[in-house]
């Protein structure tokens, strides 16, 4: 009888380890087609649109479709770490996860809610002729 509880209690453990939501450094592995936007509640699906932060203190992880909808949730949240909270958005060529902050932008591409910025990590990588932005470029026009 104590070897099975011995035994359930290390598979309960082992099960509450494999559930981290994030690695200590870098991107959350994102559950393609099953994790939500945790504002608008849309299956994240887009794996060249998507963009997570990480609170700098809990080190909670937020998902979501489409960088207008994190830029809303921060209004409409009222969020007080936006700015020291690590953030991270997918390459729209390769898919890798990148700083959001360091990226590069362009706008009227097709994306989940139609915000229509997509990002870029390297500048030479943007079609010739398309306005490139920052990301305070950014938010400020989605605000």
């Amino acid at each position: 009888m104590l070897k099975i509880k011995i035994s359930l209690l290390l598979v309960a453990i082992s099960l509450f380890l494999g559930c981290k939501d994030a690695p200590k450094d870098g991107a959350a592995k994102i559950h393609w087609d099953r994790d939500m936007c945790d504002r608008c509640v849309m299956v994240l699906s887009d794996r060249k649109n998507s963009i997570q932060l990480k609170h700098p203190t809990t080190n909670k992880v937020y998902k979501f479709d489409d960088i207008g909808c994190m830029v809303l949730w921060f209004d409409e949240e009222n969020i007080d770490f936006k700015d020291s909270a690590k953030i991270w958005i997918t390459d729209a060529n390769s898919g890798e996860w990148i700083d959001a902050r360091g990226a590069f932008y362009t706008s009227e591409n097709v994306t989940p809610m139609a915000f229509g910025f997509s990002a870029y990590g390297k500048k030479e990588s943007i079609k010739d002729g398309e306005e490139i932005l920052t990301y305070d470029e950014v938010l400020k026009k989605i605000k």
